[in-house]
């Protein structure tokens, strides 16, 4: 944790102060900006005060009295309730603007963690509080370069396992042999672990027909559908090294097995392909011309291609997400459906791209990358991108 950046990035940002608070590990954020050990029990609340200039405050509790020793800063007790009262007006002062893990209507629930009658708690006490979710992006989500190596790394690794999962259909396929989506899954699984990679807690979304009309589908030994000539393939497939400290790469492909896919399947898989091609070159040209660029703008102009070719209720999600130690990380999402995320986009993250088209008990396509923006600001995609359906042959 730098005090010295953090105090500068609230002088920029015109805040007086960011004020730091958890309960019993609710704010996973807060532990991960300041180095604090997420793992250790608080059963007592504790504050911590990074004013814009000064010296940071601690506040903890008597029973729990070495909570924050690992910070800098000046250190200030509670035991009553009452007492922590008086104690966080003495240290705030007098009325002045304070971040905190907050968004005003919930509008990026990612950094709406403090609770509503802590909230309230401040603002009795005279003071604006205003959200930190730029202040987390800083400082929670850009990327540095060892990482974004790891990000490429990952990326030459699962862009290879995908390739080898589209084999194994096609060999299954003319060796006559049973093949699911599960089992494609779970040799994705397979290979990832042979080659190092950690995909997380889920399994990879391998999905035949109308099956990725769920976006979310997840394969099972119970639900899956067998391989077969004709059918239409997706496969979403995230990872990164297990490594600490690495970067997550997240891809989705679209393929068919045979020669001639139907003709729908091929209209929707362009349109997406071309969302994502536009939305890419929108962040683009606001890089280019020095322009702010927010989440909510780039999802805007790719969900405008997929409305003007006729398919806008059929992309039933946001575009993309934010890529950090977490597949779906803390920085700004690329979204104005699911929520209106009003953070720009930034040198040093990483988001995904992904428009989709679902027809549910039909058919679905989408496309997906992953975006980093350099600290020179280049928008630059790591891996190949799909232009055209894959063809599966038997």
């Amino acid at each position: 944790m730098d005090i010295k950046a953090i105090q500068d990035a609230l002088t920029d940002k015109w805040i007086d102060g960011w004020l730091l608070y958890d309960f019993h590990n609710r704010d996973h954020l807060a532990y991960r900006i300041l180095g604090l050990d997420f793992n250790k029990m608080t059963s007592r609340r504790w504050f911590y005060y990074i004013p814009a200039a000064g010296e940071p405050v601690r506040l903890a509790h008597r029973v729990e009295p070495s909570k924050l020793d690992s910070l800098p800063g000046r250190k200030v007790f509670y035991h009553r309730w009452e007492e922590l009262h008086t104690r966080l007006g003495e240290i705030l002062g007098e009325p002045k603007s304070i971040a905190m893990q907050y968004s005003p209507l919930c509008n990026i629930p990612y950094t709406s963690i403090v609770d509503g009658g802590t909230i309230e708690l401040i603002r009795s006490l005279g003071h604006e509080v205003v959200s930190s979710a730029d202040l987390v992006q800083l400082f929670e989500a850009i990327i540095d370069e060892k990482g974004y190596r790891s990000h490429l790394k990952a990326g030459e690794i699962i862009q290879r396992i995908k390739n080898e999962a589209f084999a194994e259909i096609g060999k299954a396929i003319a060796g006559g042999k049973k093949l699911t989506e599960y089992d494609v899954a779970r040799f994705i699984l397979r290979r990832f672990d042979e080659e190092g990679i950690d995909p997380g807690h889920d399994i990879p979304i391998v999905g035949i027909n109308d099956h990725p009309a769920n976006p979310h589908f997840e394969p099972s030994a119970e639900n899956s559908y067998e391989f077969k000539k004709g059918d239409m393939v997706l496969i979403d497939l995230w990872g990164k090294l297990k490594e600490p400290g690495s970067i997550y790469y997240d891809i989705t492909w679209c393929g068919f097995i045979g020669d001639d896919p139907p003709e729908k399947y091929q209209e929707i898989f362009r349109v997406v392909r071309d969302a994502r091609i536009e939305a890419v070159n929108f962040v683009r040209r606001r890089f280019a011309a020095k322009e702010p660029v927010c989440g909510w703008e780039v999802d805007d102009a790719c969900r405008g291609v997929v409305r003007e070719a006729g398919y806008g209720d059929y992309f039933i999600h946001r575009t993309g997400h934010s890529i950090g130690e977490e597949v779906h990380g803390n920085g700004v999402n690329i979204d104005n459906l699911e929520t209106k995320d009003e953070r720009q986009l930034v040198p040093g993250i990483c988001f995904s791209i992904e428009p989709g088209i679902y027809l549910e008990g039909e058919m679905a396509a989408r496309s997906e990358i992953d975006c980093f923006i350099t600290l020179g600001g280049e928008v630059v995609v790591a891996g190949e991108e799909q232009m055209e359906l894959v063809r599966v042959h038997a």
